[in-house]
């Protein structure tokens, strides 16, 4: 779980870094916190969250700004405001809670709960992958992915179609991700079964794999036997 902070007041900032720490414990990759619009429009657009907690009232400039300048959609936004009456406007924004202030920390865990629910429910259906490309999410079918390749902090993303791009998480996490007919076969690189034409087996115990496509990718010896038992 990533996170963006967005609150202009620094005792609330930390006590909502606090309480974040202490619900997602080691599920939380990365929390970042900004105190104005510009550190929150930059934060978004350099490493797009999976949780926006997003004030209102940021040095007198309006929140819903914010919201109106990213690919919302493309994360979970928890306004979190001393604005109550400005809920209706918020669910109107698409964002998942409104938690009013002050608040406890019972009432935020709740929200939380509900983001860990609906992560949940959409890891279960993932359909696409979203891409930051020239400034905007571009979403890709995962039925045109031919590998996934591991690049440090980043994977690779080779299409069918021979394009490539670069997604913002790394092997481990899309392997958390994608459904079950995605396998990781090396330490890095993941693959479609429903791309793999056959394994090849070379003298001291190495192995490849053929993808429909042509193309070969090494499998991990300590990967080769669950792969076969799988293709079979």
């Amino acid at each position: 779980m990533r996170i963006v902070i967005v609150e202009d007041e620094a005792r609330i900032a930390r006590r909502i870094e606090r309480m974040s720490r202490a619900f997602f414990g080691p599920e939380l990759e990365q929390l970042t916190s900004c105190d104005s619009i510009t550190q929150g429009l930059h934060a978004l657009e350099t490493t797009p969250p999976d949780l926006l907690l997003l004030d209102l009232n940021l040095n007198g400039n309006d929140g819903f700004g914010l919201l109106e300048r990213v690919s919302a959609g493309a994360f979970h936004t928890i306004v979190i405001s001393a604005y109550a009456d400005k809920a209706i406007i918020a669910f109107a924004h698409g964002v998942l809670d409104f938690v009013p202030k002050p608040f406890a920390e019972e009432r935020l865990h709740q929200a939380f709960a509900r983001v860990a629910a609906t992560v949940k429910k959409q890891e279960s259906d993932l359909k696409y992958l979203a891409v930051k490309k020239q400034g905007n999410i571009v979403l890709l079918d995962i039925q045109d992915l031919l590998y996934i390749k591991g690049a440090g902090i980043y994977a690779e993303l080779h299409l069918r179609n021979g394009k490539k791009e670069l997604h913002d998480k790394s092997l481990e996490k899309l392997e958390q991700l994608l459904p079950g007919s995605f396998e990781r076969i090396h330490k890095s690189y993941i693959v479609p079964l429903t791309q793999a034409e056959k394994i090849i087996v070379h003298e001291g115990s190495s192995y490849q794999l053929l993808l429909k496509n042509g193309e070969l990718i090494p499998i991990g010896r300590s990967r080769y036997k669950e792969l076969r038992s799988k293709l079979l």
